[in-house]
């Protein structure tokens, strides 16, 4: 049988064979687990890695925890300021910068983390569920792989 062909010279890729795609369409699941896993909580996947990030730091500025869920800082900011406006954080201008903000939990925001673990990760469970142990513990390494060979340089 031949290959059909796009009449451009090339042959089709189709889209279940492009990495950027499966990428996209992965997280599209995931993001749909979480929600349904954690929609009790009203809080976005950003919001709880945010939440998350600020858990381990105790406290962080803005920028560093851009850095550590690896979005701008705009996005990270505009995050920030919703979980603030809840309750969950506190951001207090710094002494020793008046541009920046150090941030960190509030009782009610390490309250709601805990609350919300169990469902979190049951979302994380969820999206690689078709895998085996072994694929999945694989698959992570693989991710990993890959998001190490692509950090960007600040």
């Amino acid at each position: 049988m031949a290959k059909k062909s796009t009449g451009m010279g090339i042959d089709p890729w189709p889209l279940g064979q492009r990495p950027g795609f499966l990428i996209r369409r992965l997280h599209q699941i995931h993001v749909a687990l979480f929600q349904e896993n954690c929609a009790k909580f009203e809080i976005t996947p950003l919001q709880y890695s945010l939440l998350s990030a600020l858990a381990v730091r105790k406290t962080a500025d803005q920028t560093t925890l851009a850095v550590d869920v690896s979005l701008d800082r705009t996005t990270t900011t505009g995050a920030l300021k919703r979980l603030q406006s809840r309750g969950f954080i506190e951001r207090a201008v710094r002494r020793d910068d008046r541009r920046a903000r150090a941030c960190r939990l509030t009782k009610a925001g390490g309250a709601l983390l805990a609350r919300m673990e169990t469902a979190a990760r049951a979302a994380h469970r969820d999206t690689l569920a078709c895998l085996s142990k072994t694929e999945q513990k694989h698959f992570v390494v693989l991710m990993q792989q890959i998001v190490a060979a692509h950090v960007f340089k600040a």
